[in-house]
């Protein structure tokens, strides 16, 4: 059966550029930290400000960025997954569904760690969308310095130490609990990136698609046998 080839534009310049900055970002703050706290907190804020954008994107972007595109059921997928190993690989133009669910297990897991590291850096540097103001520090001290005095008239000025002590306790706590969090999801988020790359790979060879040249320059070239 003869077969008719074209070249199909299929990720704009946004996915394309969101994509690689995406890399570059989530690399760049996986490998920096407590001595490159800034450099660590800019490339999680343009990690957070890219997945907003693509969600965005995914309810009203092009056809083949919107998640409806590329969500299939648990189902569609092992299917998909069955073919390969029986050398009768399916072609997609978009996201095949393999490839669709590693964008939305992608896309979950970075959030998480977004948020958790966004936590974080409050509690460790009192920065971010999520630290206090002034004000409401102000208030915290002026809380445990009243609970501190009337501990202190009942019993003894030991009371106040124990109370501060306390406070700093709970605030260990919590640094410890985020940070638990911010790493599961960072190290979930490099699992599935390798995972990622492996699907790409055996992409490349069995259903013979060069889906990095199409990331690059938005570009497929399909046939009738793309869905």
């Amino acid at each position: 059966m003869t077969t008719i080839k074209k070249t199909v534009q299929v990720w704009s310049p946004l996915i394309r550029i969101g994509h690689w900055t995406l890399v570059i970002a989530f690399f760049t703050a996986y490998f920096t930290e407590d001595d490159f706290m800034n450099l660590h907190a800019w490339s999680g804020y343009i990690v957070g400000m890219y997945l907003l954008t693509r969600i965005l994107w995914g309810f009203v972007g092009g056809k083949y960025a919107r998640f409806r595109s590329f969500i299939y059921s648990p189902a569609k997928i092992v299917d998909y997954l069955k073919n390969p190993i029986a050398r009768n690989p399916l072609h997609y133009i978009g996201h095949n569904p393999a490839g669709g669910a590693m964008v939305i297990a992608l896309l979950v897991s970075l959030v998480g760690a977004t948020l958790t590291g966004m936590k974080l850096y409050a509690i460790e540097q009192n920065k971010g969308p999520f630290a206090i103001t002034a004000q409401q520090a102000q208030l915290q001290i002026q809380s445990v310095s009243l609970i501190a005095e009337a501990k202190a008239e009942d019993d003894d000025e030991d009371e106040e130490s124990k109370v501060l002590n306390i406070d700093q306790k709970v605030d260990k706590q919590a640094e410890e609990f985020w940070e638990e969090f911010h790493e599961l999801f960072a190290n979930l988020t490099l699992l599935l990136v390798f995972l990622h790359v492996g699907d790409i790979i055996v992409s490349s060879v069995i259903d013979k698609e060069k889906l990095v040249k199409a990331m690059f320059t938005g570009e497929k070239d399909v046939d009738d046998t793309y869905q």
